[in-house]
This record gives structure tokens, sequence and C-alpha cells, in this order.
């Protein structure tokens, strides 16, 4: 599964993981990406990959 929002883009970050004795190592997070029935402009529905910012603000749309 490609960890990318299909809706805004976002994707992989990166930064640093910081020790107790301050040794900076490269890491990385993923975007909490889910799989969700979308409704397409034609009525039809696909299933895409998500982030859950993004279903939150499709979900207030819809009220």
């Amino acid at each position: 599964m490609s960890r990318v929002c299909t809706k805004c883009g976002k994707g992989q970050m990166s930064g640093n993981k910081v020790s107790h004795s301050n040794i900076k190592t490269k890491r990385a997070w993923g975007a909490n990406v889910q799989k969700i029935q979308v409704e397409q402009p034609s009525g039809a529905t696909k299933a895409e990959y998500v982030c859950t910012r993004c279903i939150r603000s499709m979900r207030k749309a819809q009220v």
C-alpha cells in the first residue's frame, strides 16, 4: 500500500529520532491513510486511500 493520500497528497514525513544522549538519527513518519469508498462525481464509488484529516473534511462537507 502506498501511504499517500489521494485527495491532498500527504505522504511520508521525515525528521530526527533523538536519544537520551542527544544523538540524532533519521526516522520517518507515515501518513495515517485509510482505505475508504469515495463517491465519484459520476455517482459510482471507488476505493481510495485517504488521510484521516481529509476523511473528517469530507464528512463535514456532507452535513
